[in-house]
This record gives C-alpha cells, structure tokens and sequence, in this order.
C-alpha cells in the first residue's frame, strides 16, 4: 500500500520521537562506504592496489550498489596497528561511514577489534586474522578473502604429495600473519610426515635479508616464503645473488609473488610455487573483465590486493540487493552477508558460519606469457574452508596458529 502525505509525516515523525532511523528517508541517501588501506611504508603495493581495484568496481556500477548511490571515503593506516584503529575511527565519527571494506593486514584487524564491536561496524575484511573468525568471532565481521593460514595448508599438502618434499624451512615477517600462515603450514606438513627443520622471522621493515640468507641451510628440498608487500621480491633478489637457487626449491603464500610486486621481477621468479584463492589467470567470465578493465587502467594484472576488495564488493553488492538496500538495518546485513553466495572473480563464494569464505585455493606457477610473468593456475583445491580437512570443534580447542602453537618439534641447530 503506498504511503500517503499524511502518514509519511506521522511515520517521520514518530520516527523523531523514538530516535529510530526514518527508512524511508535513509534509503534516499548514499551508503557511505569506507575503505581502510596502506598507501604508505612496505605494504604500500598491495594497499594502492586495493583501492584502484574497488574504485574500478564502483565505476563499472555508476557508483550504485544495490539501488543506492555509494560514496566512498578512504583511509590510510601506513601499516601501523595502532594507526589503523585511529583512522577507522575517524572513517567512523567523522565521515560517518555506514560499512568499511579492510583493514589490510592481521595485526591491524586485531587492533581495531574492540572498537569494530563497540562501533557495530559493518566490516568486510581483507586482513587474514585468524581468531576474528575462529575463538573470537566479531559478530560485525566477515572475510571473503581467507585467513592467513587458509591458503598455505594446502600448499603443504601439494609440496608433500606432488612435490614430494620431506625436509623444509619457514621464512616469513615477523608479524601475526606470517607467523599464523607458517604454523598451518607446518602443522599439516608434519602431519603428513614431512619436517620443518628452520624457522625464520626478519622484522617486517627489515632493510636487508642477507644475515637470514647467510643462515639457510641448504640440506633441505624447499623453503615456504610468507612474505607481505613488496618484502617476497625483495627476498628473492638477494636469494639468487646468493646462489641459492637451484640448491633450495622456494614455494609461497598467497603474498610472496602477488602479481602488484611480480611485475618488477624477471627470469629469478620462473618456476616458484604459490598457494592463493586467486589469481589473474583464473577462466571465468566476471575475473576476464575484472582483469582486462584494470590492465587497461594501470598496465598489469591484477593480484591478490586488488582481487580482495573486488571480491568483498561483490558480496557488499549481493547483500544489498537482497536487503534492498536498507544497509541501516544492521543486524539484517549481517544474517544475509553470511548465508550469501555469490559468483566472483576468485570463483564462487560463501561463509561458514564463523563470517568466514568457504572458497577454492589454487595452486599457481609463475610462467611467462605474452611477455609478461603470470601465476598459472595449476590446481585447484575446492571449497577449502579455514579449518581445512579437520573438524572445526577439534581445531578450535587448539590455541590460534601463533611462534608458539604448533610448537616446532624437528628444529635443527
């Protein structure tokens, strides 16, 4: 039944009284979107690809995402934790935003958790933190991109049963997120009966690798890179100024040879073996346009930084068109984004009931094709959740993957 003049003003009115929001009103304005990204510091690459991506994607819309004009507002952390948590803050209190797409990185997630949850903050989340969707499930939060360890336990599985790789080292930065993807990758890889025998953690910003390359033993089929931001192209260089390819085997995480840093790389990057949830040789319809538009706009593939805020503004796009738009009702946001699926460009997307995609890995090797240096996509593991192959009660009772959990137990001195 349509509204009238009469009870159009008394629904405004009583709306005013009781401090409720005014639908109809509300539905009128734009959705104010944030996105929380690094422009600045190490991880600035992935975080600038971030933002280019989305901006594509609101722009092949006309800026309208499920009827409603969408408004975007973009902050950026540099990296910083504690600098994340005050910029979400300000996209929060100052450009009133009503839904964000970030953080970036783990331990940015982890700082601002308390104040997404005081905040009710409608996050679609690229950071990889783990217990935000395992222990401590945020109610405000969903990821549709993976946790830091999602993509590499598979990967342990592919260097044990295809590679048929026994003895191993981990290399990551020193943060949450490299040590949460190395502990998975470890778990399953000695699991299966193969052993990590070195462990090593350079600080995030580290100016130099050669002390942690002097220290690789090479006594061992492959070392696992879970490197961030630029730090994999970094690492690799020196690794084969040190000779060491062809002594050690490299294999990566979903980071180490992104397509944002492997467009600077040459023949050292031939070869190598990653694990992610996406690639820009992935053949379906929506990811072939994704990646055409934005290699005309910037001159090289998209990767894992750009394909994360081009999957969560899918789902952003599904859940409003089937809440019609009506982003204020939080609580309904929430129940349709996690008993969504949607078609992207990583493939098929849903959540488990954690907030968390359940979504194919894929196995990549970097390949030179029309002269530039791509990941193809040479296996697929289907509908991988983040507790993997095991039962997610039995895996929670386990502390979160941590330097200490799975303790590592075929060390070498």
């Amino acid at each position: 039944m349509s509204m009238n003049r009469r009870r159009f003003v008394q629904a405004a009115g009583a709306s005013a009284l009781t401090g409720l929001p005014f639908i109809g009103k509300a539905q009128s304005n734009p959705v104010r979107l944030g996105l929380m990204t690094v422009k600045t510091g190490p991880l600035a690459s992935g975080g600038i690809d971030m933002e280019r991506a989305l901006v594509q994607y609101l722009k092949e819309r006309n800026h309208t995402l499920g009827g409603r004009k969408v408004e975007l507002f973009v902050g950026d952390s540099g990296g910083v934790p504690a600098q994340a948590r005050t910029k979400i803050q300000e996209l929060v209190e100052r450009d009133r935003i009503q839904v964000m797409i970030g953080p970036l990185a783990t331990a940015e997630a982890l700082a601002a958790d308390d104040y997404i949850r005081q905040a009710q903050l409608l996050t679609l989340s690229v950071a990889a933190a783990e217990d935000m969707t395992q222990r401590k499930p945020n109610p405000w939060f969903t990821r549709g991109t993976s946790t830091s360890s999602q993509c590499s336990m598979p990967l342990a599985d592919y260097c044990y049963k295809t590679l048929k790789m026994r003895r191993m080292a981990v290399i990551a930065d020193d943060i949450a997120y490299g040590h949460e993807m190395c502990a998975g990758f470890m778990r399953v890889f000695e699991e299966l009966g193969g052993k990590v025998v070195q462990r090593l953690f350079p600080p995030l910003t580290v100016p130099d690798y050669g002390t942690y390359l002097a220290q690789l033993k090479t006594n061992i089929d492959g070392v696992f890179l879970g490197f961030a931001g630029s730090n994999g192209f970094r690492y690799l260089r020196q690794f084969n100024e040190y000779g060491l390819r062809g002594k050690v085997t490299p294999v990566g995480g979903m980071t180490a040879l992104d397509e944002a840093v492997l467009r600077n790389m040459g023949d050292e990057a031939l070869g190598i073996v990653t694990s992610c949830w996406y690639s820009a040789e992935i053949e379906n319809a929506i990811n072939k346009r994704f990646v055409a538009n934005f290699r005309v706009d910037w001159g090289y593939d998209p990767g894992f930084y750009a394909a994360a805020t081009y999957t969560e503004a899918a789902v952003l796009e599904a859940t409003l068109n089937a809440i019609k738009g009506n982003v204020e009702d939080k609580q309904a946001f929430m129940k349709t984004v996690r008993g969504i699926k949607v078609d992207t460009c990583r493939g098929p997307v849903q959540f488990d009931r954690y907030g968390n995609v359940v979504g194919n890995i894929y196995i990549r090797k970097v390949e030179r094709k029309d002269g530039r240096l791509v990941n193809r996509v040479i296996q697929t593991y289907p509908n991988v959740s983040q507790f993997w192959t095991y039962k997610p009660e039995e895996f929670l009772k386990n502390p979160v993957y941590s330097r200490d959990f799975p303790p590592a137990k075929n060390l070498e001195p």
